[in-house]
């Protein structure tokens, strides 16, 4: 052990030109370090350079990114036990009957335009009908729900102010690598706008989400409860994803986290922009499945990739294209296709009125099919109606199936009928557990082929009620007292 005075007074020579080494290291450090801190801060021009700071990244994006609070107000149901007299008088005339109560959520946005257009996602405000947007400079804003798109979990407010607002450029998602540096910002739990550090941990992951184009960018940045909805920017400013979903078995960040890629978000804004309330995608008229290693070792493959076509809807684009049963797409305009999520979410993103080139393997042989651009046609006619009555159905609005509301609902089969678009909040609907995306088939054995057979097969009163319900991919029947 060396004691402190034999340091300064008695140090042998070695250790006195050890001290003085220090001693100049300390001071040539100390001065690279001063400099380092008096040189102009600048966003790095290419990938080889590395700043001694994220700083003027965030102060780039900052302004731009938001809070989100949204609000409901709704009935509390009340018990007829506190209309009593005696509870009255011990817990108070309203004390837990009924009345109403604010329902509350907190996440996350950006804006990507300086008229105050805000990303966020659906999730966010899901249910929720007033919306308050928070500057990082302390301004508050009402804001109108322009557009949800349920499909990507993609929603786009509007500010009701005066712009121009700082907005954020959205970037290229497409020209991501594995490995670059990207920053997560939000405002997890609610403790205000937080920057978070990461790289892109991968791209292109398809079997995790909970919207239906899984494909999504997932990065180490940590991201918790309240980032939904903010951007994920990478080290230009620029914002490459919207952050969405985390992988965790605590409610943390354990550093899995999933954005949603800007070139989707990209056609969601312009959607926004041109003052649609539905987004209009690329149809194919063709249903897909993933490639097993069994389907692969059958087409004689190496390995499991691409997308198989287990179905072509006669006058589609894809039979127009001359698409067959059996194809296996590998492609769409050069980018590569691994699964049938990785090419919905490639499709999806094409602008409508050209055409895509589909890269297909059939028998073996590689070929090119020149696919139109074009929506799915609503054919028949969506006919609305709203069922009343006692029926089961009271309290639910009913559409005819076409194409385009098959697309707009994630519904591949049957291919006609109807199905359930809305479901009144305490209606009879609601309380016998019908859902949204629901496809009648049969009421009391009777087929349900439009909205008006639905309403004569509902009308009066019945003993009793026989359901054929298509969900997902099974179809469920059910007898209910009338």
């Amino acid at each position: 052990m060396i004691r402190r005075g034999a340091i300064g007074g008695f140090a042998s020579p070695i250790l006195q030109r050890a001290m003085v080494f220090a001693a100049a290291f300390t001071l040539t450090f100390s001065c690279a370090a001063s400099r380092a801190a008096e040189a102009p801060r600048q966003v790095p021009s290419s990938r080889a350079e590395i700043t001694f700071s994220y700083a003027p990244v965030v102060k780039k994006v900052q302004p731009a990114v938001v809070n989100v609070y949204a609000s409901r107000t709704e009935q509390r149901p009340r018990n007829p036990l506190f209309d009593d007299p005696v509870f009255r008088h011990f817990f108070g005339g309203t004390a837990g009957g009924g009345g109403k109560q604010i329902a509350r959520s907190l996440g996350s946005g950006v804006i990507v335009d300086p008229s105050g257009l805000v990303v966020t996602n659906v999730h966010v405000i899901a249910g929720m009908t007033d919306v308050k947007v928070a500057l990082s400079d302390q301004r508050e804003f009402d804001a109108d729900i322009v557009l949800r798109d349920q499909r990507t979990d993609l929603a786009v407010l509007r500010l009701r102010g005066h712009g121009p607002f700082p907005y954020a450029e959205l970037g290229d998602s497409d020209k991501l690598e594995v490995g670059d540096l990207v920053l997560a910002i939000g405002d997890p739990f609610g403790v205000g706008q937080t920057v978070t550090q990461g790289i892109v941990s991968a791209l292109a992951r398809t079997q995790v989400g909970i919207s239906d184009y899984r494909f999504f960018i997932q990065t180490d940045a940590a991201i918790n409860p309240g980032n939904s909805g903010g951007p994920l920017v990478d080290m230009h400013g620029r914002v490459v994803g919207i952050n969405s979903e985390i992988f965790t078995q605590t409610g943390s960040t354990v550093g899995i986290g999933f954005s949603i890629p800007s070139d989707m978000v990209k056609l969601i804004v312009e959607t926004a922009k041109s003052g649609g309330k539905r987004v209009r995608r690329p149809w194919l008229g063709a249903s897909l499945q993933r490639v097993s290693r069994s389907i692969a070792d059958s087409l004689g493959l190496d390995r499991p990739i691409g997308a198989l076509v287990v179905d072509v809807v006669p006058n589609g684009p894809a039979a127009e294209a001359g698409m067959k049963h059996g194809d296996l797409i590998t492609s769409v305009d050069g980018q590569t296709v691994d699964d049938a999520e990785a090419f919905g979410y490639r499709f999806a993103t094409k602008p409508l009125g050209s055409t895509a080139e589909i890269g297909i393997v059939r028998s073996g042989k590689p070929m090119t099919l020149k696919v139109k651009l074009a929506p799915a046609p609503e054919i028949p006619p969506r006919d609305p109606i709203t069922i009343k009555g006692s029926s089961p159905f009271a309290g639910a609005t009913v559409v005819n199936l076409s194409p385009a509301v098959a697309e707009e609902m994630s519904i591949q089969e049957p291919k006609k009928g109807v199905v359930i678009s809305k479901i009144e909040p305490g209606s009879t609907a609601a309380a016998v557990s019908l859902h949204t995306g629901d496809v009648v088939i049969a009421v009391n054995d009777t087929k349900i082929a439009t909205t008006r057979d639905l309403e004569k097969a509902t009308a009066g009163q019945r003993y009793y009620w026989k359901l054929s319900i298509a969900r997902g991919n099974q179809v469920i029947t059910t007898v209910i007292r009338g």
